[in-house]
């Protein structure tokens, strides 16, 4: 009587591993690219159109901002 024999291949374990391994490299990649690109477009944010007061401004970028003084300004400035 025939037998029917499988034979089971050791390297396909390793082969799924370094899939996964190469998988979760590449989807940790994405994600490091897509943070980088979020830096980037908040970095560049721009105030296009603004109303303070009787100020008034069109387009505003602002790469750091300090205020000086915050309190009213004095006589004879």
């Amino acid at each position: 009587m025939a037998r029917d024999v499988v034979r089971r291949s050791g390297r396909a374990p390793a082969a799924k591993l370094v899939a996964l391994a190469l998988g979760a490299a590449a989807v940790g990649a994405i994600a490091v690219g897509a943070l980088a690109i979020g830096q980037i477009a908040i970095g560049r944010m721009a105030i296009k159109r603004a109303r303070i007061g009787a100020l008034e401004v069109d387009e505003l970028t602002v790469r750091r901002l300090r205020v000086l003084e915050d309190g009213p300004p004095k006589r004879g400035e």
